[in-house]
């Protein structure tokens, strides 16, 4: 059945889940830009279109996740509409050329022609002045005609008939709101538009083929703006959404007859049906997908990255799942799994219901901080007050019964006024007993929290957390903490000035306030380089002071938004904001040339980093990649954008998961297929262990007839009978035995051939004479020369010795 899998649009991607499971099958990459519309071959339901905003249509087959082919249209496409009644052509929306702002609906005709990489350029105009958006155009039944709103107009277009008709409704706003249009839908068996309008009505139109006598009647229970309408597959309901979360189904065009899907969690964005009418799935502003049955009935939920006004938070990575952790919906942290791209789960921190209704002040969470095990999490939550705000901390430990972290303490007001940072002492061995954290505050303090016995005989834990040590410096406000790696020095700047305290003492070891400006970020340098102190201020400066020589090793002139270490190696990634553009620089602090830029990283200004450690790490080819070895670098834009600096081309990025075929997905789970793939995985793991010693014939893989039945398209494939003999004989080894000298002789003039050849040919020649027999490889293997030996050895073998015999 078609609704077996979901196809959506995300970023400059196109993504297949599984609507069983949920988790993602496919990832289909190629546009260079924006995907702004999804559509299913009318013709072909195992294909599909997608428009991009790069000016190209392209044609997949989203079973094998390939694209058939791409053609060019040339100008920026924000729609896509593909219908069954049009054999050649499909619709988008482009920009009207020499206008702004000014938007038109163009058939583009697809050529027939062979080739992957193809021009669309026959371009003919269907409609003038229509919206941006995709939900502003809809094709009436069998492709008839086509409605557009846009502002407080309706036009439909009939193709047959060549004829356009108008249609408005009152541009005043009245009592009752605003009667702008903010969607259209059209009935799939009759002549009927429905249109949603900004002050929650939906009106029904019909008779619109005569100007005058349109008739319209009135749906309305929304309060606020319709965000989407979709009829059912028959066109019997009517299912719209909008600002309340709630699901509404229209039955047979009554305001009394309706049903209703509430709590979805967020406004309701786009609704789309199935194409067999079994399911219909939602979009939410909170960057969620729900999957609903066609009786109302909640089925599935796809929860991607919340988008969140302002990540307060800051991005942190969770030790024990690897998960990005950051502000999900109000008052809760969400933990985000970056290899699925789904939400793992979501904290309710603050534990008070959600107002949503703007100037009321309400709680917020402000700052996260986990243990270097992930035993521990810290947060901060504050009210912003007029007059002095109200904050709380935190603790929370991982309880390993219920998977999940269990309030600890509560410490009312832990500074008299916001808290700037806070951070753990990261000590792996003794985590327990040498546990710290520390907190800086604008209220010129930095306090120490150690954990201590609960003597209370009624308390439900045995440890609770309390302050330890209070420090200030010259009544200056702290704004950035963190502990060395070893754990034993604390630095803490206050504004102008980096303070660093010994942690079992609390004894001030040394200051630092070279450059002017406020310090902005600190971080100590790790392994080789943890002699050194790392620090970036808001006049444009990036510092590196040396601890055992308390003097500034080294400063650069930058203007430092993130200072983000690696905490698996010595590198230290340092992201600059200069002239509208965002600039990457990954140094060592013992020296002061990086090794490694990236200028106009992005256009947006990148508000936040992390390191996320890698499983493994992984093999680099390219020398300038290596520093990305063991973890991956994450960046957070101030529009909310989550990147990521990749070292490997988009081909090599697409995860065997990704990869696995979409039929394998559809397999029932029995206990056989378990077992099955269990023993598949086994078996591919043992032979990636076996490396270079699992001996395969070569001619399996080489042998044409193989290649031709396996790389060729079925419907061009000629009969099985003229393959087969082809086929067998392929498989046979040929008779003829050569002598060892015959063999060698062949090597030698191969290897003459290809001497003065390119690397690759060489390669390969390489890898030819790599395939031993498996005898060899079980008995002593023997020593192999380099290629340069080699090369040495058959000059000798060539150069004339005849002169010898003279003597």
């Amino acid at each position: 059945s078609p609704s077996r899998y979901l196809l959506c649009a995300s970023g400059d991607f196109v993504k297949m889940y599984s609507v069983a499971t949920e988790e993602t099958l496919r990832l289909m990459g190629g546009h260079a830009d924006l995907v702004t519309g999804v559509q299913l071959n009318p013709h072909n339901h195992m294909q599909l279109y997608s428009s991009s905003l790069d000016g190209s249509i392209k044609l997949w087959d989203f079973m094998d996740g390939i694209p058939i082919k791409t053609f060019t249209v040339g100008s920026k496409l924000l729609a896509l509409y593909a219908l069954a009644s049009s054999e050649d052509s499909v619709f988008v929306v482009v920009p009207k050329s020499g206008e702004r702002d000014t938007y038109q609906l163009v058939s583009v005709k697809l050529t027939k022609a062979a080739g992957q990489d193809l021009e669309a350029r026959e371009l003919s105009v269907v409609l003038d002045g229509v919206d941006a958006s995709p939900k502003c155009i809809a094709f009436g039944r069998e492709g008839e005609y086509v409605a557009s709103v846009k502002e407080v107009n309706l036009q439909v277009y009939f193709f047959k008939q060549k004829q356009l008709n108008r249609f408005s409704v009152s541009a005043v706003k009245t009592k009752s709101g605003n009667n702008r249009f903010t969607c259209i839908a059209c009935h799939p068996m009759e002549d009927c538009i429905a249109t949603g309008h900004a002050d929650g009505k939906i009106r029904l139109w019909r008779n619109f083929h005569h100007k005058k006598e349109y008739t319209f009647s009135t749906l309305h229970w929304h309060h606020d703006t319709v965000m989407d309408l979709a009829f059912s597959m028959e066109g019997t309901n009517l299912l719209s959404g909008g600002v309340e979360s709630v699901l509404v189904l229209w039955h047979n065009e009554s305001d009394c007859e309706r049903d209703f899907l509430p709590r979805l969690g967020s406004a309701i964005e786009y609704i789309s049906m199935s194409s067999d009418g079994t399911l219909c799935c939602t979009l939410h502003t909170d960057n969620r997908i729900t999957i609903i049955n066609s009786n109302l009935r909640f089925s599935k939920s796809i929860q991607g990255l919340i988008k969140s006004t302002d990540v307060k938070t800051g991005l942190v990575v969770d030790p024990r799942t690897k998960a990005l952790v950051l502000n999900g919906e109000p008052g809760h942290l969400q933990f985000y799994c970056l290899q699925s791209d789904q939400q793992l789960f979501s904290l309710d921190i603050v534990q008070r219901q959600y107002i949503h209704q703007a100037g009321l002040n309400q709680s917020d969470l402000v700052k996260v901080a986990f243990s270097a095990q992930g035993k521990w999490l810290a947060t901060v939550e504050e009210r912003e007050e007029v007059t002095d705000p109200e904050l709380q901390l935190k603790l929370w430990f991982y309880d390993e019964e219920t998977q999940s972290f269990k309030l600890n303490t509560r410490i009312n007001m832990p500074h008299e006024d916001h808290i700037t940072d806070m951070c753990f002492r990261g000590m792996d061995e003794l985590e327990d007993d040498s546990l710290m954290l520390v907190t800086a505050g604008r209220d010129c303090v930095f306090k120490v929290w150690v954990m201590v016995e609960d003597t209370d005989p009624e308390a439900q834990q045995s440890v609770s957390w309390s302050c330890d040590f209070v420090g200030s410096y010259h009544n200056y406000q702290a704004t950035n903490c963190c502990f060395s790696e070893d754990g034993s020095l604390l630095a803490v700047s206050f504004e102008e000035t980096v303070t660093v305290w010994d942690s079992v003492t609390w004894d001030l070891k040394c200051t630092f306030c070279h450059p002017p400006g406020k310090i902005r970020n600190i971080c100590f340098g790790r392994l080789t380089c943890s002699k050194y102190l790392i620090g970036a201020t808001d006049y444009g400066f990036l510092c590196c002071w040396n601890l055992l020589s308390c003097a500034l090793e080294w400063s650069a002139h930058l203007n430092i938004l993130v200072l983000q270490p690696d905490p698996l190696s010595e590198y230290i990634a340092a992201v600059s904001w200069l002239s509208k553009e965002s600039s990457l620089f990954v140094f060592k602090p013992n020296e002061p040339r990086p090794i490694y830029v990236q200028r106009n990283l992005c256009k947006e200004k990148i508000q936040l980093a992390a390191f996320v450690p890698r499983d493994e790490p992984e093999m680099i080819g390219s020398e300038k990649y290596l520093w990305l070895r063991r973890s991956q670098l994450f960046f957070l834009t101030d529009t909310q954008e989550l990147m990521t600096l990749s070292t490997k081309s988009l081909e090599e990025r697409l995860t065997a998961s990704s990869k696995q075929l979409a039929v394998e997905e559809s397999l029932p789970v029995t206990p056989f297929s378990l077992l099955l793939g269990k023993h598949r995985r086994q078996q591919s793991q043992e032979d990636i262990d076996l490396g270079k010693l699992v001996v395969r014939n070569k001619r399996e893989q080489d042998s044409p007839a193989v290649k031709e039945l396996l790389h060729t398209p079925a419907h061009v494939l000629p009969s099985a009978s003229f393959l087969c003999p082809i086929f067998i004989n392929s498989l046979l080894i040929s008779k003829e035995n050569k002598s060892a000298e015959e063999v060698a002789d062949e090597v030698e003039m191969e290897s003459e051939k290809t001497e003065d050849d390119s690397d690759e040919e060489r390669d390969v020649t390489e890898m030819e004479q790599e395939d031993t027999s498996p005898m060899e490889l079980l008995g002593e293997i023997t020593c192999k020369l380099s290629k340069s030996q080699e090369r040495e050895l058959r000059k000798i073998r060539k150069m004339d010795y005849s002169w010898i015999s003279a003597f």
